[in-house]
C-alpha cells in the first residue's frame, strides 16, 4: 500500500474507531505528547551525533513516545471497534507515524474529534 493509500485507508473509518469518550480524551493528550517526544528524541539523537551529548533529551523523548503509545493502546481497548492488527513491524511503524503526525491532527483540525466527543459513548 502506498503512503497516500495508507492515509486514505486510515481516514475512511477513523471516527468509527474513535467513539469512546475516555479514548478521545487520552488521544487529545497522548498524540501531542508523542509528537513532542519524537521531536525531542530526534533532537537528542542529532545532538549525540553532531553537536554535543544530549542523552537526557533523547531518553525523555523516547519515554514520552512509549507512554503515549501505551496510553493510546489502553484507550483503544475501550472502543467497540478496535483498530486493525499490525501485519508486520514495518506496517506498525508506518501506521503509527501516519496516525500520530497526520491522521489524528487532521481529525482534530477538521472538527472530527470534537464531533466524536459530543456523540461519545
Amino acid at each position: 500500500m502506498t503512503f497516500p493509500e495508507l492515509l486514505a485507508w486510515q481516514w475512511s473509518d477513523y471516527s468509527e474507531k474513535h467513539r469512546n469518550r475516555i479514548n478521545l480524551l487520552i488521544h487529545i493528550v497522548a498524540v501531542p505528547a508523542f509528537i513532542i517526544g519524537a521531536v525531542n528524541l530526534a533532537y537528542g539523537v542529532l545532538g549525540l551525533l553532531i553537536f554535543k551529548l544530549d542523552l537526557a533529551r533523547a531518553v525523555l523523548g523516547a519515554a514520552a513516545i512509549g507512554l503515549s503509545l501505551f496510553a493510546q493502546g489502553r484507550g483503544h481497548q475501550l472502543e467497540t471497534r478496535p483498530p486493525e492488527r499490525f501485519t508486520s513491524g514495518k506496517d506498525a511503524v508506518r501506521r503509527v507515524l501516519a496516525e500520530q503526525f497526520i491522521t489524528f491532527p487532521r481529525f482534530v483540525l477538521t472538527g472530527g474529534w470534537f464531533a466524536s466527543l459530543q456523540k461519545a459513548d
